[in-house]
């Protein structure tokens, strides 16, 4: 099986789905099987929540306050296991939880799926990528209609629900591009972070 937990400059992260509703341009996947400490992040089959919490119990926690919710999919595709670990990480090692992710939840799951995450999710970290629709579809080539919009509504409505939200780009988009995420994010209220793109 590939690695579940995974250790990377310093965080540590947990990979638990394979499937993603997105074809990001530039994401590492396309280009390595594995990221820090991880031979693989390419699951077989993703994991059960039972490999999950193996996982988590077979890790030496000591040093890390945080479990990065982020790997070779998006981790609200297993919403289920995402919340039921991230619980358990809590509540057996006290670590803070977040989520690294693109934001499109709520559409692929047809309702709004905030509060489940609010249950056990301390900080998410959305993936903006770009400052407009059409931009966003050229490097995100999402499976999803109206990703875009869907994605500011459900950074916005985490706002209140989970205490810490941001957006993030990575540093390669052009400079009139990173302005205007910018723009685009204080004008929602909500911090942006760029990213170095490794």
């Amino acid at each position: 099986m590939a690695d579940i937990l995974y250790t990377y400059k310093d965080q540590v992260y947990a990979n638990i789905t394979n499937k993603c509703n997105c074809r990001c341009r530039f994401c590492i996947r396309s280009h390595e099987d594995g990221v820090g400490d991880a031979d693989t992040l390419w699951h077989k089959t993703d994991p059960t929540l039972e490999q999950i919490k193996e996982a988590m119990d077979a890790f030496d926690f000591a040093g890390y306050k945080e479990l990065v919710f982020c790997g070779y999919g998006e981790p609200t595709c297993a919403i289920d296991n995402l919340v039921a670990s991230a619980k358990y990480a809590k509540e057996k090692y006290g670590l803070s939880i977040r989520v690294n992710t693109n934001g499109l939840a709520n559409l692929y799951y047809g309702k709004d799926v905030i509060p489940l995450l609010a249950q056990a999710v301390d900080s998410v970290s959305i993936s903006l990528n770009a400052p407009t629709s059409e931009q966003y579809n050229e490097v995100s080539r999402p499976q999803l209609d109206n990703a875009f919009e869907g994605l500011l509504q459900f950074a916005t409505e985490c706002k209140g629900q989970i205490p810490s939200v941001k957006l993030t780009i990575v540093d390669v988009l052009p400079k009139e591009e990173i302005e205007a995420c910018k723009k685009l994010a204080a004008s929602l209220d909500i911090p942006l972070r760029i990213r170095r793109y490794a």
